[in-house]
């Protein structure tokens, strides 16, 4: 069992919010740039909570960013050390860090209710590209020998998750806002998008196993371990969307939101059980053998 001293303790916790909140807010811009045009009454809603997911990403990343100082001094006391605090801003996470902020502010702007639509298009998917590309300047991903091709999936791979968990809220708000047969047009327009987009989340990281594990045998070692737990997380989640887009999405037209709104939320939990697995075996373990 992994014994997690205290700066590991809270800084895995905050690495797993802020993997749930920044890829929720770099969800929403690809979210109203491919959909908005289809929300009649909660376009304003969807971007005003995507500009909150933004913020208070931005507040999370940052502390898991300050909790280095503290995993590097081994204690709490690294928190009010300057040489530790300049040390873990001079690593690779830092610069990740430094890349997330600036993707984390360009989404709030493009989420502002002053941006131009055009503007915000433009401003925000920006900001979904460097809050992706940045997890691929730290890691297993920045020390493999195929550093480019694994960079490259990496950043599909996010991009695609991205564009699903930042689409949950905004089609639960459209299933209670918008009439029923819009919100069915909505569900239905998504489910054909993610039919032939969300595979691409298997394919980029079978890609991406293959560029990093070794060999077999560390499928016996918690890194493959976990990522076998991640495969099977997956398996739940495509079955639950293929329900909502041959069940309950259509249900919806006729004003049965019910079924459609209680999946969204269970595919939700899942993604997050899916990051947070994914955060601890990128944190504490390795592909390599020990």
């Amino acid at each position: 069992m992994l014994a997690l001293e205290a700066p590991d303790a809270l800084s895995l916790a905050f690495r797993v919010i802020s993997f749930v909140l920044l890829l929720s807010a770099a969800g929403t811009p690809i979210f109203l740039a491919l959909f908005g045009a289809l929300l009649a009454n909660s376009a304003v809603t969807i971007a005003r909570v995507g500009s909150k997911f933004a913020a208070a990403a931005l507040v999370s990343v940052c502390g898991h960013q300050l909790l280095e100082g503290a995993r590097m001094a081994g204690d709490m006391s690294g928190l009010s050390d300057p040489d530790m605090l300049m040390t873990a801003f001079r690593t690779s996470g830092g610069a990740a860090f430094g890349v997330q902020v600036v993707g984390l502010v360009l989404i709030v702007i493009a989420l502002g209710r002053r941006a131009r639509a055009r503007a915000q298009f433009a401003i925000g998917l920006a900001g979904t590209f460097l809050s992706a590309i940045a997890f691929a300047l730290t890691g297993h991903t920045s020390t493999t020998a195929n550093r480019w091709p694994a960079a490259a999936l990496l950043t599909l791979h996010l991009l695609v998750i991205a564009f699903w968990l930042g689409a949950l809220w905004p089609l639960y708000i459209a299933a209670t806002r918008e009439k029923p047969t819009a919100a069915a047009h909505l569900i239905d327009a998504f489910s054909r998008k993610a039919s032939w987009l969300v595979p691409l989340i298997l394919v980029a990281g079978i890609g991406l196993a293959v560029l990093l594990i070794p060999d077999l045998s560390a499928f016996r070692r918690p890194y493959g371990q976990l990522l076998l737990v991640k495969v099977v997380l997956f398996a739940f989640l495509m079955a639950l969307a293929a329900a909502n887009r041959w069940r309950f999405g259509p249900a919806c037209a006729l004003g049965d939101t019910r079924g459609f709104k209680r999946t969204v939320l269970v595919e939700y939990v899942l993604i997050c059980a899916v990051l947070a697995v994914t955060a601890t075996m990128t944190m504490f373990y390795s592909p390599e053998a020990p």
